[in-house]
């Protein structure tokens, strides 16, 4: 059982994918890092020597930003941008999307408007005369 960053990492899967369990580390990441340890990528975790384990907790210690202090970070970073009244703080606030996409027909997850079936959730139309 590998430990890296407080994440115990699944045995069963190759390094390559096994490092991506650790917020802030995407594929791209884990084959640079695995590149940089001189680690085969399609080494199983659970065949890793205690060494190369080590290695690779120096190097992501040394050079990424991961869990706790890179979740800190976006969150300081949303909470900058509620402060001064930016147009994305004051979606992030309200729960909406920042970036731009369509809020009529899309995110009703979001907004609270969950459809299970055809027909429901939306508003009663008006009465019929």
């Amino acid at each position: 059982m590998a430990r890296i960053a407080g994440i115990t990492l699944p045995n069963d899967k190759r390094v390559e994918i096994g490092l991506t369990y650790i917020f802030g580390i995407g594929k791209t990441s884990a084959n640079k890092i695995l590149a940089e340890a001189k680690i085969n990528p399609n080494t199983r975790i659970k065949n890793l020597t205690d060494e190369e384990t080590n290695r690779l907790r120096e190097i992501i210690e040394k050079k990424y930003k991961v869990e706790g202090e890179l979740k800190r970070e976006v969150l300081l970073n949303i909470k900058r941008l509620k402060e001064i009244d930016s147009y994305r703080g004051s979606r992030h606030a309200k729960g909406l999307p920042c970036r731009g996409q369509r809020t009529k027909t899309n995110t009703r997850t979001v907004r609270g408007n969950v459809r299970k079936t055809m027909g429901s959730g939306r508003r009663p139309s008006a009465q019929k005369t």
